[in-house]
């Protein structure tokens, strides 16, 4: 199974979205500073704000590029709101 997570900081006030086997884990890899490079080594206080369950790793990652091809917060927190969402969005894709 794979999952889309959600990650929070408050101290940046950023949201960060990826797909994982594993988000707890993930989750510390981002906080510890695992990814010399990435977006996330601004902040060591990222929460998981949502945790998405996928049947395949293809499923993680349409949603994963479809979410962050909107760059949207608003959009984001919508789904932290509704995860159905998530579930529309799989099931209209063509």
């Amino acid at each position: 199974m794979h999952s889309l997570y959600i990650l929070y900081s408050e101290s940046i006030d950023k949201y960060y979205v990826g797909e994982s086997k594993n988000a707890d884990i993930r989750r510390n890899l981002h906080n510890n500073h695992h990814y010399k490079k990435g977006f996330t080594k601004a902040a060591s206080d990222w929460v998981i704000v949502l945790n998405f369950e996928c049947t395949s790793k293809v499923d993680a990652l349409y949603l994963e590029n479809f979410i962050k091809r909107m760059k949207s917060t608003k959009f984001i927190k919508k789904l932290i709101a509704d995860r159905e969402i998530l579930t529309d969005i799989l099931g209209n894709r063509n």
